[in-house]
C-alpha cells in the first residue's frame, strides 16, 4: 500500500476523513494554514478527536465556502455537551451553536464506544449496581436515582 504525503493529500483530496489519535504533533491538524491548501469545496469528516480541528478556522472556512461540508461526531468541548440531556438547558457554547447553524454541517454524538465489549461491560456494571442497591451494599459506581 502506498501512502500520499500529507501535503499532497491536503491539496488533492475532495474528502478528508480523520481517523487518528490526538497527540501533541497533530493538535489542530486542520487549521487556517492547512485549510488554505485544500481544494475549494472540500468535505471534512472527523470521527477521531475534537482537538484535530481548530474550530474557529473551520467556521471561517465554512462561511467562505472553502469547506463545502463538515461531518463531526467529536468536538473539543464535547464532555460538556454530549452524553446528557440538555434539551431543557441553554447551551452556552457559542462555537458549537454556530457550527450547528450551518445547513451543510452534521454534528452527532460520538458513538465509538458502542462496541459489543463496551455494551457488555455497561450491562454488567449496571446489573451489579442494581444488585448492590437492592441488597443494601455500597455501590462501587456513581448511581443517580430518579
Amino acid at each position: 500500500m502506498e501512502y500520499l504525503p500529507l501535503d499532497e493529500l491536503m491539496t488533492s483530496a475532495d474528502i478528508i476523513s480523520l481517523h487518528c489519535p490526538l497527540v501533541p504533533e497533530n493538535k489542530y491538524l486542520i487549521n487556517r494554514e492547512t485549510l488554505r491548501r485544500m481544494k475549494r469545496g472540500v468535505t471534512i469528516i472527523n470521527t477521531s478527536r475534537g482537538g484535530l480541528l481548530h474550530t474557529a478556522d473551520v467556521i471561517d472556512s465554512l462561511k467562505s465556502g472553502q469547506i463545502a461540508y463538515l461531518g463531526i461526531d467529536v468536538y473539543e468541548q464535547e464532555e460538556k455537551l454530549f452524553f446528557k440531556d440538555l434539551s431543557g438547558s441553554i447551551i452556552e457554547d457559542d462555537t458549537i451553536q454556530r457550527l450547528m447553524s450551518f445547513p451543510n454541517v452534521l454534528v452527532t454524538g460520538h458513538q465509538a464506544f458502542f462496541t459489543e465489549e463496551a455494551l457488555q461491560q455497561i450491562a454488567e456494571i449496571t446489573l451489579r449496581s442494581v444488585d448492590q442497591l437492592i441488597n443494601g451494599k455500597a455501590v462501587n459506581e456513581e448511581v443517580i436515582l430518579v
